[in-house]
């Protein structure tokens, strides 16, 4: 791929959020050496209330699946933000996605896979695939549908 993630991004109709004021007493992204790791997100922003509900019961695969995608944007801006674009991040290392889901829920990848699939979309099959984890959650803070973290990689000039 030849086009910059922040070109791919904007070719998908897609902008990265303002960041919404952190809920306590932690930083969104926190830089070490070359790593950047950012802060659990949900899939709210400041023009629009969080999504809701628990996985399973009134809240559909499909529509999880679209608020991980939103909670990947959140991540994005929070990087852009401590890096000054999202072509600073070389590769993405890890995403850990927690699902509010019924306990006999069991499609918690499902729901995360619409993290990883925009991420690959972005940063391309090299530079996006990550090792993951999808965890279920009795509950999340607000009672959000997702919460995702990640850990990026930093290259000194965009890519």
């Amino acid at each position: 791929m030849t086009e910059r993630p922040s070109q791919r991004l904007s070719a998908l109709g897609l902008v990265l959020p303002p960041l919404r004021t952190p809920a306590g007493h932690f930083a969104f992204a926190r830089r070490h050496g070359d790593l950047l790791f950012l802060s659990g997100q949900g899939p709210g922003t400041p023009d629009m209330a969080s999504p809701t509900g628990r996985v399973g019961a009134d809240v559909s695969v499909e529509d999880a699946y679209g608020h991980a995608r939103l909670v990947t944007l959140n991540l994005l801006a929070a990087a852009a933000a401590e890096l000054g674009s999202i072509d600073r991040i070389s590769c993405i290392i890890k995403v850990l996605g927690f699902v509010n889901a019924v306990p006999d829920f069991d499609r918690h990848p499902a729901v995360i896979n619409g993290c990883s699939d925009l991420l690959l979309e972005i940063f391309g099959p090299d530079a996006g695939r990550h090792a993951r984890s999808a965890i279920g959650a009795g509950s999340l803070p607000g009672q959000i549908t997702v919460e995702i973290e990640m850990i990026v990689a930093i290259a000194d000039e965009p890519r």
